[in-house]
């Protein structure tokens, strides 16, 4: 039996209607997309970068998948989960075979899951999500695969 998904972690804040504007870091943003396969924010807690990345949200036509981590998702199979429910808030198709094997008593090796999931993610057609910066030359998948 699978514990309830917090389902508070999958929400962006919603942009605050009096946030002080900050378009050089809208801009980083909206260039990092356009040529980068990895954007990091880090700055220190209460910076603002959640508050940024709302702003940036709410200025754009594009889909995002949010996760709010905390110290409780240091955990595999964890991760993954919620991992997948992010991603499925934007395309529901995302993450079958992983959820899958994650069910087995014996955690799968993360080479499999790795797989798994960039075979999902590497279908997707839709032009808001930016996966074509990644298109893994990958072999046709194997539906027969799966995890004893």
């Amino acid at each position: 039996m699978s514990t309830p998904l917090l389902q508070t972690k999958l929400y962006l804040p919603p942009a605050r209607p009096n946030l002080v504007p900050r378009p050089r870091l809208i801009e980083r943003l909206d260039e990092g997309i356009r040529s980068a396969k990895l954007t990091l924010i880090s700055a220190p807690a209460g910076s603002g970068k959640t508050t940024l990345l709302s702003e940036w949200v709410a200025a754009g036509d594009r889909s995002v998948a949010w996760l709010s981590l905390d110290k409780g998702d240091n955990d595999l199979v964890s991760f993954l989960t919620y991992l997948i429910a992010a991603l499925r808030t934007i395309n529901a198709g995302i993450g079958d075979d992983v959820l899958s094997v994650l069910q087995s008593p014996q955690v799968p090796p993360l080479e499999l899951l790795q797989t798994l999931l960039i075979y999902d993610l590497a279908a997707v057609s839709d032009p808001k999500w930016n996966t074509k910066s990644y298109r893994p030359n990958l072999p046709q998948k194997n539906p027969r695969w799966h995890y004893q």
